[in-house]
């Protein structure tokens, strides 16, 4: 049996903390390994103890979850993180996305999207829905021109990758780009692992961002 999913939550609001904490305590595969009120905390105590999943709330006092998100993920082998936020279209989650985040969670989630959440993310895959993912970054970076440089990025991509890399950055499913692009599943898959490591990209939120940012989504 493989090692429990070691999480810390990182949230201002006690009452939250301890809801989540519950949740936690009545399953086998993620125990919790601590809790901070405030991401300087949350950035002290990963230092000391092994993370391997951040639950990071995205508003709070002092260093908030943009801040220490890019904090976590500078660290040597980080935590993945998991933003949590009462708003979907939220300029702290595109931040904070863009600091590293793999995805973001609704704080009135429903307790099995939570556990499958922190189960994906802790899998090394991002949560995010890809049409939320997409309306979220499109709302904060429509007003910007696609700069030269992200464009300048996406050379070594094939006509192909380029083109699967913009359906994502549209908000398309793996099945909805094989549907559209007359491929197999498996196929697109070889398609977007090529295109991650072309680009050094983590997950699909950043693959969202640099895309809009090249200029690849519709205006």
């Amino acid at each position: 049996m493989s090692e429990p999913i070691r999480v810390l939550l990182v949230d201002d609001q006690s009452m939250l903390r301890k809801a989540f904490r519950a949740t936690f305590g009545e399953t086998d595969d993620i125990t919790l390994v601590g809790e901070a009120a405030d991401g300087a905390a949350a950035v002290d105590l990963v230092q000391r103890v092994r993370v391997d999943v951040a639950l990071m709330d995205i508003r709070m006092p002092g260093m908030d979850g943009v801040e220490a998100t890019r904090r976590l993920r500078a660290l040597p082998d980080p935590p993945r993180v998991l933003i949590l936020t009462t708003f979907d279209l939220d300029e702290y989650v595109y931040a904070a996305l863009r600091a590293g985040a793999s995805g973001f969670l609704l704080k009135d989630a429903l307790t099995e999207d939570l556990l499958a959440a922190v189960r994906t993310v802790a899998a090394g895959e991002a949560v995010t829905a890809p049409t939320i993912t997409a309306r979220l970054i499109a709302h904060y970076v429509s007003s910007a021109p696609p700069t030269p440089a992200r464009r300048d990025l996406l050379a070594p991509l094939t006509a192909r990758e380029r083109h699967v890399l913009t359906l994502i950055t549209w908000g398309l499913s793996n099945t909805e780009i094989a549907r559209k692009l007359h491929l197999t599943p498996g196929t697109v898959r070889t398609h977007i692992n090529r295109i991650f490591g072309k680009l050094q990209l983590r997950d699909r939120a950043q693959a969202i961002i640099l895309g809009y940012e090249a200029g690849l989504a519709p205006r």
